[in-house]
């Protein structure tokens, strides 16, 4: 009897997707910003969007969690499925208000609300219904270590948030976004208005928040992509150009487009 000694190939491990992009165009009006993109969104990884100014990642990022709804006459095609109920986010029938409560958000400036510390923190909290003190301090305390700012601001929770620096500002609306536990974090260019310092902090904070959940980077410094991100994604007016691994992507880019984009013989 004859053995069969030929071993199967070692089976590709699957990467795990919390979020994917099917055939996503869209319009400001009759304009058409995105072309057909597509894309996967790992889970608990660090995806950046990188390109010029006007190539369309804001405006990708922006649909993740449905900002465009709030201005007439813009309109999507395609798909952004979110995991783990496969869920069409941007689905005519799908509430944007329960989108952003599972998809959050960082600006590229900080915009704390007028309110204190401790409230900032608080308030997608108190929108969502909760209303125990206990609960609602606890929920606060977390989510200020989760942004590295608890040992900071402890003792002086009631003052207002304008009083912080403009890096503790940006970890506090880290914070916010933070405490009602999205399942992704969205952040546009959220270092651009910062010195190096806080800079440093916040791509520090990045890198340990991956953990707890995915994270979609729109940044316009390709150093701080290569830094904090384990995927980037290259676009050009609307076009998803290369989407990859980041260190395959900065040492051997696919595509001349993103090689010279990335080298800086363009853009």
């Amino acid at each position: 009897m004859v053995t069969d000694t030929l071993e199967r190939p070692a089976e590709k491990p699957l990467t795990k997707n919390k979020a994917e992009v099917r055939d996503l165009s869209f319009y400001y009006g009759d304009f058409k910003s995105l072309k057909g993109v597509s894309m996967p969104i790992e889970e608990h990884k660090v995806t950046a969007l990188i390109g010029p100014s006007g190539c369309g990642k804001s405006t990708l990022l922006r649909c993740f969690n449905r900002m465009h709804d709030l201005y007439a006459g813009n309109r999507y095609e395609g798909e952004i499925i979110l995991r783990p109920d496969n869920v069409n986010i941007l689905a005519s029938d799908v509430d944007p208000i329960e989108v952003r409560m599972r998809v959050g958000m960082v600006f590229q400036k900080p915009n704390p609300f007028p309110k204190s510390i401790f409230e900032n923190v608080a308030y997608g909290l108190r929108v969502r219904g909760m209303r125990s003190k206990s609960e609602l301090d606890d929920r606060v305390e977390h989510a200020l270590k989760s942004a590295a700012l608890w040992e900071e601001v402890k003792h002086r929770l009631g003052e207002v948030a304008f009083a912080m620096s403009g890096g503790q500002q940006q970890r506090l609306c880290i914070a916010r976004a933070l405490a009602t536990e999205p399942e992704l974090l969205l952040f546009d260019e959220p270092t651009s208005a910062l010195d190096p310092i806080a800079t440093g902090s916040i791509e520090e904070l990045i890198h340990s928040l991956r953990s707890r959940v995915s994270i979609l980077i729109v940044t316009h410094n390709m150093q701080q992509a290569a830094r904090v991100s384990d995927y980037t994604a290259y676009m050009y007016l609307g076009e998803l150009i290369e989407y990859g691994d980041t260190k395959s992507m900065f040492l051997k880019p696919q595509r001349k487009e993103t090689e010279d984009y990335i080298t800086g013989r363009f853009g």
